[in-house]
């Protein structure tokens, strides 16, 4: 049977201060980056990845890297893009461990987001130019992308800007779900083609994709869906026939085989999110024996990942 993901720590000394190389070195940075980022390629998974970046990222002198006077002693100044639960997590603990100076950032798409322990901005940064232009008027150290695994568009500008000014990218993200072999999942690119993957035979549809995308699913009008949501999308998005209901998890697996139950659910189209937070859909739908449209998030390639809170901050302290 397939379990929620679990996660080990690595713990490492802190400091609260980068010591600055050479400017021969400093000039390397773009390539430092790119080593740095290669470690992500690598076949380890959880921990074992995470050390593995770990070790890369100190013996490429990466994180000794800012664009500064030589010598000097800086604070780390960190922007954390944030919208998850691991991101809140992630706050909390730069928060209460101080010598670090950083602000998170939120993009805004619902209208009353959980607080964060940083100081928070809301909105968009305009492109990668205008993340660039912040970036530097605000004098980034390290960039931190803990934003939603599909928020496709800021996690590319965070690596394109990032790499650009020669900055540290650390992605946190959560571990992406697999199925067990109890589990009978469809594994698709998109929504588009979770829409495609219901059939043609009319079905009892629970969608648990959240508001964006849900337009695809007009394309297959035959179903009747029941839409869980933070915040409802536009009417003129909706599918013929949808039921829409506002909550904010998390749920227990007994809330969900319940619910499943009750609103005679034929089938689950869920987003491939990871972590343990929304787990219980995935569970339930094993349960109960119901098939899962699994939609899978944008690759992150040419960045690395590191899925443990203290393997972030380890790397941040080295």
């Amino acid at each position: 049977m397939s379990r929620s993901p679990t996660r080990n720590a690595n713990a490492s000394s802190r400091s609260s201060a980068i010591r600055l190389p050479s400017s021969s070195r400093r000039n390397e940075a773009p390539t430092l980056c790119r080593e740095f980022n290669e470690a992500s390629q690598s076949s380890l998974r959880g921990a074992e990845r995470d050390e593995a970046i770990l070790e890369q990222a100190r013996n490429s002198g990466l994180l000794r890297f800012a664009r500064n006077d030589e010598n000097r002693q800086v604070t780390r100044r960190i922007l954390l893009l944030a919208g998850t639960s691991e991101a809140r997590a992630l706050a909390a603990r730069i928060a209460a461990e101080g010598g670090y100076d950083a602000v998170a950032s939120l993009a805004g798409r619902t209208s009353a987001p959980a607080s964060l322990a940083l100081p928070t901005r809301v909105g968009g940064f305009g492109g990668v130019e205008g993340l660039k232009r912040y970036l530097e008027a605000e004098r980034i150290t390290h960039v931190i992308d803990a934003t939603h695994p599909f928020a496709a568009q800021i996690s590319s500008n965070a690596r394109l800007a990032s790499a650009a000014l020669g900055l540290p990218l650390i992605v946190f993200a959560r571990e992406a779900w697999r199925p067990g072999a109890d589990d009978n999942w469809s594994v698709v690119a998109d929504n588009a083609a979770a829409a495609k993957a219901l059939g043609e035979t009319p079905r009892r549809v629970f969608l648990t994709i959240g508001r964006q995308g849900v337009a695809n699913f007009r394309a297959a009008p035959q179903h009747d869906y029941l839409l869980r949501v933070i915040e409802p999308p536009a009417a003129d998005d909706l599918p013929p026939s949808c039921e829409v209901f506002s909550a904010r998890g998390p749920f227990t697996r007994d809330d969900e085989i319940a619910l499943m139950r009750k609103k005679r659910i034929e089938i689950v189209v869920s987003k491939n999110s990871g972590g343990a937070l929304t787990y219980a859909k995935i569970e339930a739908a094993r349960a109960l024996g119901l098939p899962v449209v699994m939609i899978e998030p944008p690759a992150r390639d040419g960045v690395a990942v590191l899925h443990d809170l203290d393997a972030v901050m380890a790397l941040l302290a080295s």
